[in-house]
Parts: structure tokens; sequence; C-alpha cells
């Protein structure tokens, strides 16, 4: 977000989240993410999943 400038008020608007919901995904405290939110995420943002994404070993 940040090389894209754009904030996270901004970016909720264009995919559809409430902010609320952004900041979940973004602290990585979301159980699950849909792949439509995931697409719509990598679209604006012009990334690919694996760079939000990341695997976590959880005991």
């Amino acid at each position: 977000m940040a090389k894209r400038k754009i904030s996270l008020g901004e970016l909720a608007e264009r995919v559809g989240l409430t902010q609320a919901n952004l900041s979940i995904l973004k602290t990585g405290k979301a159980k699950a993410v849909r792949f439509t939110t995931l697409e719509a995420i990598c679209r604006e943002l012009e990334c690919q999943p694996g760079d939000l994404l990341e695997y976590r070993d959880e005991p």
C-alpha cells in the first residue's frame, strides 16, 4: 500500500470491504480470505497473491 501510495480507507473502498475488515486482513488476524477479495486487492495494488500472503506453521 505504501509503495502504491494508497490509504487503507481508499483501498477498502476500491475493493468493496470495510476498513475494519481490511485492517484484519492487513494485520494477519484473519482466519481466511476469499479468492475474490484477494483478486480485487491484487488488482488494485498491481501485485501477485504471493506478495501479500505468507505461510506460517502454527502449533
